[in-house]
C-alpha cells in the first residue's frame, strides 16, 4: 500500500473555513459520518471498491463532503487511474482551497504521474510555501519539482532512442535483467528471475545471431545468484550471491573462472570489498585492475553509494574507495557499468536531476583521476518510471538494458527493483553519450612446430608512458583478448621460458573513431635444449623487432625502442648459448645503395645497444639487408611500413 493513505489517515491537517460551500467529517450530518466510518475500515484493510462504493452513497447524500472527494482521489491514484484522481483532488479544491495544502501536493504528483509536468511545477510550489509542516513531505516535493523543471526540458529535446527487443531465444515470460556483455559481443550473460529465483543464463551469438539461453552450471543454486559482471575475454565472472553460509554480509560478490569451458566452484571475493554490509552490481574494468560495484557500507553518502576496488601488484584488492560527491548522492547511486575505455562511467540514481525515479547517467574520468559532472542520458531513454542495468558495446554505438516494470515492494536480494515483466532491449546510443572507442587484440598462442596451444605470459606496454598497460596469461587454450583504447600506440610482448618471444605493434594514435579488431594466430619458436648446434632448426626463421623504431631516415634508436631491446637483452641473458644476427630492412624509397647503407647502419645500432647493455660481442653480428627483401607490397603505405623492418634471427 502506498504512503499517501498514512498522509491522511495520521497526518491530516486541516485549515477549516468560515465557508459553507463544504462540509468535513466534523461538520456533516450523522448519516454521512457514519458511512464515512466505513470508508476508513475499508480504507485501512485495503478493500478500496467498497470504500468508492461507500463514497457513491456519500455524495448522493451530501456531494459538498471535501474528505470524501480527497479520500476519492487518493483511491484511484493507488490503482493508477491518474485521470480520476486529477478530476476528484480539482472537485476539492473547488470547495476549498485552503482546507489542506497536501492536496496541492498529491494534485501535482497526478499530473507528474501523466507525463504534464509542466502543469506539475505551479501545485508543487504553493505546496512549498504552504503551512505544511511534514518536511519528509516537503523534500520529496522540493525532489518533484526539481524533476519537473528538468523534464519539461528534457521533453522539448529529445534524444534518439528506438530500442528494439531482443528475440526469444533471450527474451521468455520470465522476467530478464541485468545484461553483461565480453568484449567482442559473442557471449551475453543475463540475470533470469525463474520459479521464484534468480540464476544465470548465457547466450553466445553464431553467424551474428543470439542462441538459446542456457542456464550456466557450476554457478546457479536453489539460491540466488544476480547482478553480475563479465570479463572482456569472457573467462571470469563476478556476480552476487546473498545469505550464502560464510558470507560475510547480506550479499557478498563472489567469482567464478572459466577453464577448460567450465566455470568452476564459485568463491567470495572476500575482505575489503566484501563487508558486513550489501555488496552488489559489480562492473569489472576491461583490464581486470578495477572492480566498480554498489555497497551501503560505512562510508556511504547516501542508501547505496557507488565504490572501486583497484587490483594490487600482488593481485589481492585494495581498500574500496567511494566514488565521491559528484557521483554519488543522499539518494540510491547503484548499477555502475565502467566501460573498456577506462574513462566512461554509466550508473542509475535517484539523487541527480531526473525525470523520475532511477534515471541513467554518463560520467567521464577528468586527467586527475576525479569524476566529472554526471549527465542525465535524456529523454526517452530515461523515463517517469525506473530504467534499470546499462551496458554499451565496445565501439560504444550499442547499448543494451533492461525494460522497467519497478516492484517497490521486492525483496528481492541482489537487485533494488526486481522486475515484474522485463525483457533485454538494444539501441543506437547517440554520439554525445557514447565512450571512447576502443579495440580489441584477440589472439590464440601455439608452438610453432607442434601447434599445441600454450600457457604464456602477455604484456601490453604504453609506447608513450613505457608503462604496462595490460598484464595477463593465455589461458589453457592459449587464448586471450585485451581491450586497447584508441588514441595510443601499444606494444605487444608474448613470452614464455624456453622459446622466442613475439612482438606487435598497434598504433592507434591517428585512430579516433572506430578500428576494426585485430584477430591473430601467434606461434612461438622453441628454443632447443642442448648444446649450440642444437639451435640448427631455428635457422632462417627471423623474428620481427617490431617495436624498435628509429628517426626518419636516420639510424638514430628513439627512445620509444629501449622496452623491446631489454627484452631481446633478456633473451640472450637467459640463453647464454644463443647467438643471433640483427637484419635490417627498408622500402623501395630512395636509392639502393643509400637503403642498403641505412639498414646496415640500423642493424648496427641494435647491435650496439646490446653490447652496451652487457652482451659479449662474440655472440652477436650484423646486416643490412636494403629493399631486396620486403615482406608486403611496397604499393601501398602499410606494405611499406612492414617492409621497413628490424629482424634478429638466430645464428
Amino acid at each position: 500500500m502506498k504512503y499517501y493513505f498514512s498522509l491522511y489517515l495520521l497526518l491530516f491537517t486541516f485549515q477549516v473555513s468560515f465557508s459553507q460551500n463544504y462540509t468535513t467529517k466534523k461538520t456533516a450530518d450523522n448519516k454521512v459520518i457514519k458511512s464515512w466510518e466505513r470508508v476508513e475500515h475499508f480504507t485501512v484493510a485495503e478493500h478500496f471498491e467498497e470504500a468508492l462504493e461507500e463514497l457513491e452513497k456519500i455524495f448522493k447524500i451530501d456531494s459538498t463532503f471535501i474528505d470524501g472527494h480527497i479520500r476519492w482521489a487518493a483511491i484511484k491514484y493507488t490503482q493508477d487511474a491518474y485521470s480520476e484522481a486529477e478530476i476528484a483532488y480539482k472537485k476539492a479544491l473547488s470547495l476549498n482551497e485552503n482546507y489542506d495544502p497536501a492536496v496541492f501536493y498529491q494534485l501535482a504528483l497526478t499530473y507528474y504521474n501523466q507525463d504534464k509536468f509542466a502543469e506539475a511545477i505551479p501545485w508543487l510550489e504553493r505546496f512549498l510555501q504552504s503551512n505544511a509542516r511534514n518536511e519528509r513531505q516537503k523534500s520529496r516535493a522540493k525532489g518533484y519539482l526539481g524533476n519537473c523543471q528538468f523534464a519539461v526540458e528534457a521533453v522539448k529535446h529529445p534524444v534518439p532512442f528506438e530500442p528494439k527487443r531482443l528475440n526469444s531465444n533471450i527474451n521468455s515470460p520470465n522476467p530478464e535483467y541485468l545484461p553483461s556483455l565480453t568484449a567482442d559481443e559473442q557471449f551475453l550473460v543475463i540475470t533470469a528471475y525463474v520459479n521464484g529465483q534468480e540464476d544465470f543464463y548465457f547466450s553466445e551469438k553464431v553467424n551474428g545471431e543470439w542462441q538459446k539461453s542456457q542456464p550456466i552450471e557450476n554457478i546457479n543454486t536453489p539460491l540466488n545468484e544476480g547482478a553480475q559482471s563479465i570479463s572482456a575475454d569472457g573467462k571470469l565472472l563476478v556476480f552476487t550471491a546473498c545469505e550464502r553460509q560464510g558470507g560475510m554480509g547480506r550479499c557478498d560478490l563472489y567469482y567464478s573462472e572459466s577453464k577448460g569451458g567450465k566455470w568452476t566452484k564459485p568463491q567470495n571475493i572476500g575482505p575489503p570489498i566484501n563487508s558486513g554490509a550489501w555488496e552488489s552490481q559489480p562492473s569489472l574494468s576491461a583490464d581486470g585492475k578495477a572492480l566498480y560495484f554498489a555497497s551501503n557500507r560505512s562510508g556511504s553518502l547516501g542508501g547505496n553509494d557507488l565504490w572501486v576496488s583497484y587490483r594490487q601488484a600482488d593481485g589481492h584488492w585494495g581498500q574500496p574507495q567511494n566514488l565521491g560527491k559528484n557521483i554519488n548522492t543522499t539518494e540510491d547511486d547503484q548499477a555502475p557499468f565502467i566501460h573498456p575505455d577506462g574513462q566512461t562511467l554509466y550508473f542509475m540514481s535517484k539523487g541527480h536531476p531526473a525525470i523520475g525515479g532511477f534515471d541513467l547517467y554518463v560520467a567521464k574520468k577528468q586527467a586527475d583521476g576525479t569524476w566529472g559532472k554526471p549527465q542525465n542520458l535524456g529523454y526517452p531513454i530515461n523515463t517517469r518510471a525506473n530504467e534499470g542495468a546499462f551496458i554499451v558495446s565496445l565501439d560504444g554505438k550499442t547499448a543494451y538494458y533492461a525494460s522497467d516494470e519497478a516492484d517497490d515492494n521486492s525483496n528481492n536480494p541482489s537487485i533494488i527493483l526486481a522486475r515484474k515483466n522485463s525483457d533485454i532491449f538494444t539501441f543506437e546510443l547517440y554520439e554525445a553519450a557514447r565512450p571512447d572507442p576502443v579495440t580489441y587484440v584477440k589472439a590464440r598462442v601455439f608452438d610453432e612446430n607442434t601447434k599445441t596451444p600454450l600457457v604464456a605470459k602477455v604484456e601490453f606496454t604504453d609506447l608513450k608512458t613505457d608503462q604496462i598497460y595490460a598484464s595477463s596469461e593465455t589461458d589453457s587454450e592459449g587464448e586471450f583478448l585485451v581491450c586497447l583504447p584508441l588514441g595510443k600506440e601499444y606494444a605487444l610482448n608474448v613470452n614464455k621460458t624456453r622459446y622466442l618471444f613475439h612482438s606487435e605493434n598497434f598504433n592507434l594514435i591517428e585512430i579516433k573513431s572506430s578500428a576494426e579488431p585485430f584477430v591473430l594466430e601467434i606461434g612461438l619458436i622453441p628454443i632447443p635444449e642442448g648444446q649450440p648446434d642444437a639451435t640448427e632448426s631455428l635457422k632462417a626463421k627471423p623474428i620481427v623487432l617490431r617495436n624498435v623504431f628509429f628517426e626518419t631516415a636516420s639510424a638514430a634508436l628513439l627512445s620509444t625502442s629501449k622496452n623491446e631491446l631489454d627484452r631481446l637483452k633478456s633473451l640472450l641473458s637467459e640463453n647464454p648459448q644463443m647467438k643471433i644476427r640483427i637484419n635490417g630492412h627498408t622500402d623501395n624509397v630512395g636509392s639502393d645503395y643509400a637503403n642498403l647503407k641505412l639498414s646496415e647502419q640500423r642493424a648496427k645500432a641494435v647491435y650496439d645497444y646490446l653490447i652496451q647493455n652487457g652482451i659479449e660481442a662474440n655472440r652477436l653480428n650484423y646486416k643490412g639487408f636494403g629493399e631486396s627483401e620486403p615482406i608486403d607490397s611496397n604499393d601501398t603505405k602499410e606494405g611499406r611500413q612492414r617492409n621497413r623492418r628490424t629482424e634478429f634471427e638466430v645464428m
